[in-house]
């Protein structure tokens, strides 16, 4: 879906807010942000970049992000960039196992959008290497899988100093994605990031159990960040993750918009300097 097409269908679902927090992109927000406007939905702008973590996957959010600051588009400019040298040799590591895909029809698919794996997959599937995208995903594309490319990532410290710098929120997204770690080894990494300027923690979301929810509630607790949450809906590409759904009997309160909002001015309020790398 278009950002505009994920305002529109949140509505529908009875969401009196959402945040867009693309991967790598702010291209759509300006015109979620109008339409939200038009039909009465509250839409936070943001993004959400990969930063490089020995343990599992590291994904930080921006919530409430200036989407045209220039320091973040020349940023993102650079992600997009060396995204678009990952999709070329993972076509040719592809083209190697005898699966020749038009990249020109991957392009189309994403209908402007950021081109990503997931695009790849339902290529695969549509032209008949595989029985479904989710099998092309797991059998080719996938960390670990025969055509996986890694991809370069920033270190924790500059995607949270672009974050601030741009006048976001930085919030740490689904820490279930760090992997299996102690509760020690997790508390160090929160509390490297606390001294980074982590602000947030996301704490609902479909894939945390409810010992796990409950870690990150007293580790919140423990350094005073934010409680976030969110279903990381990809439409079509997530069979099964529905927007707005958290976790069974989860919803989250309409005031952490506000909450959020009144949060940044404080925060910037007393941010005095501007981050570079």
């Amino acid at each position: 879906m278009t950002p505009v097409e994920v305002v529109e269908y949140a509505q529908k679902k009875g969401l009196e807010a959402i945040a867009i927090t693309d991967h790598d992109t702010v291209d759509g927000i300006r015109e979620a942000l109008e339409r939200g406007r038009e039909i009465g939905l509250d839409v936070l702008p943001g993004l959400e970049i990969s930063a490089e973590c020995p343990y599992g996957t590291m994904h930080l959010l921006g919530y409430c992000v200036d989407t045209e600051s220039s320091f973040l588009k020349e940023k993102l400019k650079f992600l997009q960039k060396v995204r678009l040298e990952r999709n070329l040799t993972i076509l040719k590591k592809l083209s190697d196992r005898g699966i020749d895909l038009d990249y020109d029809k991957v392009v189309d698919l994403a209908d402007g959008g950021q081109i990503g794996r997931l695009h790849f997959s339902r290529i695969m599937m549509m032209e008949g290497y595989t029985a479904t995208s989710r099998e092309a995903f797991h059998t080719y594309l996938k960390k670990g899988a025969p055509t996986y490319v890694d991809k370069f990532r920033f270190q924790p410290e500059e995607v949270i100093g672009l974050i601030l710098d741009c006048k976001g929120i930085p919030v740490l997204a689904h820490p279930c994605t760090l992997g299996d770690l102690t509760q020690g080894v997790l508390k160090n990494v929160v509390e490297r990031l606390v001294a980074l300027g982590l602000q947030g923690i996301e704490i609902y979301y479909p894939d945390h159990r409810d010992d796990q929810i409950a870690l990150y509630k007293k580790l919140a607790d423990t350094y005073g960040l934010l409680i976030t949450g969110g279903s990381d809906f990809h439409g079509e590409n997530k069979p099964g993750v529905e927007i707005g759904v958290y976790g069974e009997d989860t919803e989250l309160s309409l005031s952490l918009t506000d909450t959020l909002r009144d949060f940044r001015g404080k925060l910037h309020s007393r941010i005095p300097f501007q981050y570079n790398f």
